[in-house]
């Protein structure tokens, strides 16, 4: 379990370095209004991975399958963008694929690089 409690950690602190490196470059290249909308998804992809985390954990433990309510999250952030104004749903949902761009890198990088994670 240490193994899998560290790669918890280390996928949650590669999603936060990418989310704010995107932020920023966001912020930077496009407007401030952009950058938040995807900062609210990128959070909102950190919150997802989190419970998955938590689902995976439970697996061994009584429990057979994953559960989808997880999607919940998404789903409802992207109908509050859609009602809302000031969101936009684009950033929104590229913000909260920022986790999944963070799992593929740390496979890269430990598959290229075995002994550095």
């Amino acid at each position: 379990m240490q193994e899998y409690y560290q790669l918890q950690r280390d996928l949650f602190k590669v999603t936060l370095l990418m989310a704010a490196v995107v932020f920023g470059s966001v912020w930077i290249f496009y407007s401030l209004n952009i950058a938040l909308n995807y900062l609210i998804g990128a959070c909102t992809g950190v919150v997802y991975l989190r419970m998955l985390a938590r689902n995976v954990e439970q697996l061994g433990r009584g429990k057979d399958r994953l559960g989808n309510t997880r999607l919940v999250l998404l789903v409802g952030l992207i109908l509050i963008a859609s009602r809302w104004n000031q969101l936009q749903i684009l950033p929104i949902f590229l913000g909260f694929l920022t986790y999944k761009v963070a799992l593929i890198f740390y496979t890269l990088r430990t598959a290229i690089l075995p002994n550095s994670g």
